[in-house]
């Protein structure tokens, strides 16, 4: 091994300036749009209006706080951060549990879950190694799975014209000049993934979401009065929602905590193996997982979602071989400067939702992939398969029919009919009590 190759996989090595602003930048493209959806799928939950204040806050937040918990990861400070590439950005994971804690709680129980969930996941740093065989690949990829299956028909809903009741009653909802829009994001984002290379290859969502977006402005559809009226510069508001104590809200985040943890551990220990041929080792996995719990509470005092490491971005790593922290902290400055500027998040917030549809369609479907290529690695004995049928079935059964457990206590129902908690739940139990089965 050359003596070039052993300085890429040095964490604490700088790569000139340029190529660390292109490396910087391929990370920030890699996870732009996945990071912002969860803000404007959440802020469609709250009712707010698409391209009003409220949603414009909510993507800025998402930009803004996710540079700085990739900080918190790439500089450190004390115990806190891994001190690797890792890149942080706006959680999938706990969408399925956000919007009904939204519509039966409100964002101030919303908010108070997020600042408790995240210092609960901060103090599992202290614990993580303990619990890490609870999360074996049957688990881990059975709740990656059910993520994407619960987010699955928010991208369809997307896709028709969008999620909330006023767009879904509305008579264009599900005409063919919404789907020719999604269609147009999805053909597009193929075409640059599969046919380009590089920066090109890693931002074809953004790409595609780009190309709907050109078009629907041809189209008349798209409307720029937010972005008009939008400031250059803006600062967070601490508690602009408000901070309530809810048990659910705060059960539903603390357990998701456990998962998203989980998934930090896995993409720290991916980016050493990936990038530098080793193992992470319990200083790294326990500062990643303090900074990952830290900046998720952070993120909730002033509006912000909670957040966890990238996994497309631990791919970026492996790719390019390059294991430099200071490549991911140029791109969580540009992250950061990007939140501060209320501008870019009223653009974003400008685009159709049918345009958003055709991205989302593709990353929940992703999200779910990416659960069926770890179950791949599982052994498919009778004991297997009937932890992955019970859990699905009741945790999306479940999901599906709420209103099986109407006479349940409002805190029990909103978490059994969240779709994930009761599906990660029972595959942990059933994993750790049923004994496994002679070959």
């Amino acid at each position: 091994m050359s003596d070039h190759d052993e300085i890429l996989k040095d964490p604490d090595h700088n790569p000139p300036l340029s190529e660390s602003l292109a490396l910087g930048l391929q990370h920030v493209l890699a996870m732009f749009v996945s990071n912002f959806t969860p803000a404007v799928i959440i802020g469609g939950a709250a009712g707010f209006a698409f391209g009003g204040t409220d949603a414009v806050f909510l993507i800025q937040m998402s930009m803004l706080f996710a540079g700085i918990a990739t900080l918190f990861q790439t500089v450190g400070f004390g115990p806190v951060g891994a001190r690797l590439p890792v890149m942080q950005g706006t959680s999938f994971a706990f969408i399925p549990i956000m919007i009904p804690i939204i519509k039966t709680a409100g964002m101030g129980a919303l908010y108070g879950g997020i600042v408790i969930g995240g210092l609960f996941h901060a103090f599992l740093g202290l614990i993580i190694g303990r619990i890490r065989h609870w999360f074996p690949p049957l688990v881990s990829g059975l709740v990656i799975l059910a993520i994407g299956l619960a987010l699955i028909p928010t991208g369809i809903k997307y896709a028709a014209g969008g999620a909330a009741a006023f767009q879904m009653n509305a008579p264009e909802w599900g005409s063919m000049s919404k789907w020719i829009l999604a269609l147009i994001v999805i053909v597009v984002a193929l075409g640059f993934k599969f046919y380009a290379r590089g920066i090109l290859s890693s931002a074809s969502v953004l790409i595609g979401l780009i190309a709907g977006y050109v078009v629907a402005i041809f189209m008349g559809v798209v409307n720029f009065d937010a972005v008009a009226n939008a400031s250059w510069f803006a600062l967070p508001v601490p508690f602009k929602y408000g901070f309530e104590i809810q048990a659910a809200a705060i059960i539903g985040m603390c357990l998701m905590a456990v998962v998203s943890a989980i998934e930090t551990v896995g993409d720290i220990s991916g980016i050493t193996k990936g990038g530098a041929g080793r193992e992470a080792t319990d200083d790294e996995i326990k500062g990643g997982t303090y900074a990952d719990g830290l900046g998720t509470s952070l993120a909730g005092v002033f509006g912000g979602l909670p957040n966890t490491s990238f996994s497309q971005n631990v791919g970026l790593v492996s790719m390019t071989g390059v294991m430099s922290r200071f490549v991911v902290t140029i791109g969580a400055l540009f992250l950061v400067l990007c939140g501060l500027i209320p501008k870019i998040g009223a653009v974003v917030a400008s685009m159709p939702m049918s345009v958003l549809g055709g991205g989302v369609i593709l990353m929940f479907g992703m999200v779910a992939s990416a659960g069926i290529n770890m179950l791949a690695s599982v052994n498919w004995s009778r004991r297997n398969m009937l932890i992955l049928a019970l859990s699905l079935s009741i945790g999306l059964g479940l999901q599906a029919v709420p209103n099986a457990m109407q006479h349940a206590p409002a805190t029990l129902k909103l978490l059994l009919t969240s779709g994930l908690l009761p599906a990660a739940f029972l595959a942990v139990i059933l994993n750790l009590l049923l004994p496994e089965e002679d070959e």
